[in-house]
């Protein structure tokens, strides 16, 4: 079977979700192609085309496609969907956006949010929040399918796939614009590929506090900064970085929960982390059920002490 990944890119830079993307492909066939929708979008075409596995990469261009408009991109994919027995998306923010749309033009079930790819036909993936894993067998002739990536490795470079130029479809012919992006610029690791992670929640109090207890210790470790959903309610932290079911889905080397409850949303999003460090000054926190290691102490006393120790391991 021909399988088509959807890249994640920025149109300069590739993103790590393609490669893991392409691992999930890999578990369905050898016949993988990469398209790359954008605009001047060479250099992310030319790094799909280094992955491993890959067969070829189109790169479809086309103003519209410069901001990842879900109805542009959704166009440039149906226009290739004929040679294509599946098609896989990131699970990412504007993946989910544009999955669906896909599924609707081709008239067949998304399959979303995969974990695992048993056989060509049948995946697994999370449930209630995460908290039961569903075996799904898909008897549609064409799949559209969305692959969390924080479930699979990234396959490695090393590949020198062909790059095609293709046409970008209806692209365009819609109504929908690009009127301007809102970005959170910052020096710390993107949260969704980020080693380490540092959330902070409700428990915060304010942004003002948010800022003064969170950021400080994310800088120590070279972390990305996190929240949870109650925080971002909130206003103590931006949307970008709400950790959850309706935020990201993050799978860290190190998790550290500050001042966070543990509610099942944000569980969802958090729990697959290698090692998760809670601090809550309430026992009974469900944050503890999943937590590594659990410090039951106020994270105005707790943080400060992590902080000294942290400097003191650092002479």
């Amino acid at each position: 079977m021909a399988v088509l990944v959807v890249a994640d890119h920025t149109n300069s830079a590739l993103g790590e979700a393609t490669a893991k993307t392409v691992a999930a492909a890999q578990a369905l066939s050898t016949d993988i192609d990469i398209l790359v929708a954008g605009e001047n979008a060479g250099a992310a075409a030319d790094a799909a085309a280094k992955l491993e596995g890959v067969r070829k990469v189109l790169l479809a261009e086309s103003p519209a496609l410069g901001h990842q408009l879900a109805e542009a991109v959704t166009d440039a994919v149906v226009a290739l969907a004929g040679g294509y027995d599946a098609i896989l998306v990131p699970a990412t923010s504007a993946g989910k956006n544009y999955a669906p749309r896909i599924a609707a033009k081709l008239d067949v079930n998304q399959i979303t949010d995969v974990i695992e790819v048993v056989s060509p036909d049948t995946f697994v993936r999370p449930i209630y929040a995460g908290n039961a894993l569903e075996t799904v067998q898909s008897s549609d002739a064409k799949k559209v399918i969305t692959v969390r990536p924080t479930a699979f490795k990234p396959v490695g470079e090393g590949g020198s796939a062909a790059i095609e130029t293709v046409g970008a479809g209806a692209a365009g012919a819609h109504e929908a614009r690009w009127v301007n992006d809102e970005v959170v610029k910052s020096d710390r690791p993107e949260l969704a590929g980020a080693k380490i992670v540092v959330s902070g929640g409700r428990a915060m109090g304010s942004a003002e506090e948010f800022q003064r207890v969170i950021d400080p210790l994310a800088d120590k470790l070279g972390a990305a900064v996190g929240a949870s959903r109650a925080a971002v309610d909130a206003g103590y932290a931006p949307n970008d970085y709400q950790v959850g079911q309706t935020g990201k889905v993050v799978a860290p080397e190190l998790y550290v929960a500050v001042g966070i409850s543990g509610a099942i949303q944000h569980l969802a999003g958090m729990k697959d982390s290698k090692i998760i460090v809670a601090i809550n000054k309430d026992a009974d926190a469900p944050i503890f059920a999943v937590a590594d290691y659990g410090l039951v102490a106020d994270y105005k006393t707790a943080v400060p002490e992590l902080m000294d120790a942290l400097s003191t391991a650092g002479k």
